[in-house]
C-alpha cells in the first residue's frame, strides 16, 4: 500500500486511480496466454490418462503424497489458515478498513442480499449441504482424537465445536485474504485479473509477466482443477447415494455417477457462460432462498428446542476450544492424529486453499465498489453467521 493509502482519512486517497479516466480493468479485452493455456492442457490431460490407464498406480502415489503432506506440512496448513483469520479481520478494523476497492465513490455492484448469497453458493454450496448434516454426526460417534467426552451433552459439543471449525472463520477467511488481494490488485492498482498479477509488488511487474507469472498462473488453474474435481466427485458419490438410500437404484454404479457428473457439469457450464449479473445470480438467489426453507423445515418439524440449545453451547464451545482446535497437529498424537487431520482438518484446509484462485476471483469480480471492511465482513463475518 502507498503512504497516501495509510493515512486514515476517507476512504483511503489514492492519486493513482483518481486520476485515470475510465477503467482499464473493465476497457482491456481478455486475451488466453496460450502458454499458460496449453502447458495446464498438457498437464491435465496426462494426468487423466493416468488415472484411466493406471488407477492403482495413481491411487498408490497420490495416497503416499497425502500422507508425505500431512506428515512434513500439516504444522504449515495449521499456521497458515489461523494467520488468515487473525490478517483480515486485523485489516478490518484497522485504517486500511475504509479503503474503497474501486474508484472513491463508487457504488456496490450488487446489491448486499445477492452479493451475499453468491458468495455462499460458490464458496461452499455442495459441500455443506452434505458435511453440515454428516461431519457432526461423525465427531459425535467417533470423538476426535485427544478429546474424551465423558457423556453424549459433551460428545455433542465437542462435535459441533469441531465442524464449526471446520466451516466458519477458517476457510472464509483463506476465500477473503485471497480474494481482497485480486480485488485490490485489479480495482485499486489496474492490473490484471489473475494469480500472478498479485505478486507483482513482490516478485516486479518483468516477473509478474514472464515465466514465473505464467507459472503462478499455471499453479492456480491446477489447483482449481483439483479442488472443483474433488467437490464434483464428493458431490456425485453423495446424490448417487441419495439414489441409493431412497431405493431408487439398487446399487450405485460408474454409469450412474458418469451421469450425476455430466448433468452437474452442463448446469456448471451454462450457469458460466450466462454471466455473473444473470445465471450465477439467479442460482445463486434461488439456492439460498432453497437452503433457508430447508433450514426452517428442520428447525420446525425437527427437535426445535434441541436446535435452540445448541445455539449458544455450539457456540461457546468453538470459542473455548478454538486454540486447542487451531493447534493441533501431530505433536498431539502420532498415528492417530495423523490419520484423523487427513481426514478432516488439513484436508479441509488443503481442499480450501485449492479453491482459492477460483472463489478468490469471483468474489473478487462481484466485490466492486465495497470498502476492505465491507470485504471482509462480509466474506468472513457473513457466512460463518
Amino acid at each position: 500500500m502507498s503512504q497516501d493509502e495509510q493515512g486514515t482519512g476517507g476512504r483511503g486517497d489514492l492519486p493513482v486511480t483518481a486520476d485515470l479516466p475510465g477503467d482499464p480493468t473493465q476497457d482491456r479485452q481478455p486475451t488466453t496466454d496460450r502458454v499458460v493455456f496449453g502447458v495446464t492442457a498438457v498437464l491435465t490431460l496426462a494426468f487423466v490418462t493416468w488415472g484411466a490407464v493406471a488407477t492403482g498406480s495413481l491411487e498408490a502415489v497420490s495416497s503416499k503424497m497425502l500422507n508425505g503432506l500431512i506428515h512434513n506440512g500439516g504444522w504449515a496448513f495449521m499456521l497458515v489458515a489461523s494467520g488468515f483469520v487473525v490478517f483480515a479481520l486485523w485489516l478490518a478494523v484497522s485504517r486500511y478498513g475504509n479503503i474503497s476497492l474501486g474508484q472513491e465513490g463508487e457504488e456496490p455492484e450488487f446489491h448486499t442480499v445477492s452479493w451475499v448469497a453468491m458468495m455462499f453458493s460458490a464458496g461452499m454450496g455442495i459441500g455443506l449441504m452434505f458435511y453440515g448434516v454428516s461431519e457432526p454426526l461423525a465427531h459425535f460417534t467417533n470423538p476426535p482424537p485427544g478429546t474424551h467426552p465423558f457423556d453424549a451433552a459433551d460428545a455433542m459439543q465437542t462435535a459441533m465445536a469441531t465442524t464449526l471449525f471446520h466451516w466458519t472463520l477458517h476457510p472464509w477467511a483463506i476465500y477473503a485474504v485471497v480474494g481482497l488481494a485480486i480485488a485490490y490488485s485489479s480495482y485499486r492498482r489496474r492490473r490484471r485479473q489473475t494469480i500472478s498479477a498479485v505478486f507483482e509488488p513482490l516478485i516486479g511487474a518483468r516477473h509478474a509477466h514472464g515465466a514465473v507469472g505464467r507459472l503462478i498462473d499455471i499453479l492456480a488453474i491446477f489447483a482449481t482443477l483439483f479442488g472443483s474435481a474433488a467437490s464434483l466427485g464428493l458431490g456425485a458419490l453423495q446424490i448417487g447415494s441419495g439414489f441409493h438410500e431412497l431405493n431408487w437404484r439398487e446399487k450405485t454404479g460408474t454409469g450412474l455417477l458418469v451421469l450425476i457428473i455430466a448433468v452437474l457439469t452442463v448446469a456448471f457450464v451454462f450457469s458460466a457462460i450466462s454471466g455473473v449479473e444473470k445465471g450465477i445470480q439467479w442460482l445463486s438467489n434461488t439456492n439460498m432462498v432453497l437452503a433457508v426453507v430447508l433450514a426452517v423445515f428442520v428447525f420446525i418439524a425437527g427437535p426445535t428446542i434441541i436446535v435452540l440449545d445448541l445455539l449458544p453451547t455450539s457456540i461457546a464451545a468453538y470459542f473455548g476450544n478454538l486454540a486447542q482446535l487451531a493447534g493441533r497437529t501431530e505433536a498431539t498424537g502420532k498415528g492417530e492424529v495423523a490419520e484423523w487431520l487427513g481426514s478432516w482438518t488439513v484436508f479441509y484446509w488443503a481442499w480450501w486453499i485449492s479453491w482459492t484462485p477460483f472463489v478468490g476471483m469471483f468474489i473478487a469480480r462481484i466485490s466492486r465498489g465495497r470498502t476492505i471492511r465491507q470485504f471482509v465482513g462480509g466474506v468472513i463475518l457473513v457466512p460463518s453467521t
